[in-house]
């Protein structure tokens, strides 16, 4: 009986050796090898398309995350000459606080102002207080109420009217224009009395379901920028996040190259070097990053498909202005990832262009990778940021 229970013993030793064996070879071997040659693998794992949250979000009502007085509405986007459909990508206008206020009864957004807790109402450069004040009596006999029907021109009108500010937000990967951390940055900068543009690339929320590529998504950026760009003559600035900050570098290199009107000043949360050592530090990486084939099978392979989001060569492309802002506990872009693109930047751009600055947040803060627009002095930084350069040309 005891060498019959030593038998049994021995199978189950033996069959769990090979589970793990199996198991070592289906998550480290093949895994691997079928990823070095599936772009569309490659792709999904970079571009998380297929995590949305929050669940059931409507993105025709941003008033649902918060965002009363914002216009929701689409821009088709050519990839070439001969492109006839192109891409219908999703975007929304924020209004900035202080014009909101004034028309508050226009856009029938009186109730939501009223549970809104007050705000100290700072007046500075580059919120249009002024030319609002001068021109509401027109813009109120224009649009006595704003509907469907005339919105768009509403939006627009208040958008040319000089003095104002413009940021457009590129977000990272995940979810859409409409997740919480996101939002909660677009009421910073409508708070700071700024119109906020976001959108979401191809294959994001209600944007149409084309598997995104990076020159895909940074097209999608410019068709947003010069739609802002053709409208309106006031500053312009991008803010890009994580991912988002690969787009924005990008976006402004091909803007210079071009020699086409670019930004005023460029901010990047949570910034990475290029996507092969993101990919290196990513924390689902920590398992694989030290097999001898990792190179070969995970990060060769997306920068030979084009997936490099190279900002450490972009960043010295473009004249503007740069804010990169990083909190010491990110987990999912390490903060040295941040710094080392900051002193890339000191050291490889012009002497005449535009300062690079850098604001560390303390690990001590809890910020990690996305929740930096919940620091009290972000605010400050930002509004310090845009005054500086909001006129400045380089």
């Amino acid at each position: 009986m005891l060498f019959t229970r030593r038998r049994q013993l021995k199978r189950v030793g033996l069959r769990s050796l090979q589970a793990c064996m199996l198991i070592f070879l289906l998550v480290f071997v093949a895994f691997p090898i079928v990823f070095r040659y599936s772009v569309t693998l490659q792709r999904g794992i970079l571009f998380l398309t297929f995590i949305k949250y929050p669940k059931g979000l409507d993105l025709t009502k941003p008033e649902t995350v918060g965002l009363y007085a914002t216009r929701n509405f689409y821009i088709t986007v050519k990839d070439h000459d001969e492109d006839e459909d192109g891409v219908r990508i999703g975007v929304w206008h924020v209004l900035p606080r202080n014009a909101v206020r004034r028309f508050k009864r226009e856009l029938d957004v009186e109730a939501a102002i009223a549970q809104e807790p007050l705000q100290p109402q700072e007046i500075g450069p580059g919120d249009g207080e002024q030319e609002l004040r001068e021109m509401s009596p027109v813009i109120r006999s224009e649009f006595p109420t704003v509907l469907p029907e005339n919105e768009q021109l509403f939006y627009e009108r208040l958008l040319r009217l000089s003095g104002g500010t413009v940021v457009l937000y590129l977000h990272g990967n995940t979810a859409s224009r409409g997740s919480g951390h996101r939002s909660d940055v677009y009421k910073l900068l409508r708070n700071l009395n700024y119109h906020v543009f976001t959108f979401d690339y191809r294959g994001y929320g209600d944007s149409d379901p084309v598997p995104p590529t990076e020159e895909g998504v940074v097209r999608d950026a410019m068709m947003v920028f010069e739609y802002i760009a053709n409208i309106t003559s006031n500053p312009i600035v991008i803010w890009g996040h994580s991912l988002g900050t690969g787009v924005a570098t990008h976006l402004c290199a091909k803007l210079a190259n071009l020699r086409e009107r670019g930004p005023r000043g460029v901010i990047l949360e949570s910034p990475f070097t290029n996507i092969r050592e993101e990919i290196l530090n990513h924390p689902f990486a920590r398992m694989f990053k030290h097999m001898p084939w990792f190179d070969y099978t995970v990060s060769r392979p997306m920068y030979e498909n084009l997936l490099r989001f190279e900002s450490d060569i972009h960043i010295t492309a473009f004249p503007q202005p740069i804010m990169i802002i990083h909190a010491e506990d990110d987990k999912v872009v390490p903060f040295h990832l941040g710094y080392r693109l900051y002193r890339i930047a000191l050291d490889g751009r012009s002497r005449r262009w535009g300062p690079v600055e850098f604001h560390r947040f303390g690990s001590g803060k809890h910020y990690g990778h996305k929740y930096l627009c919940r620091a009290p002095e972000l605010p400050g930084l930002v509004r310090q940021f845009v005054q500086s350069y909001r006129d400045a040309v380089y």
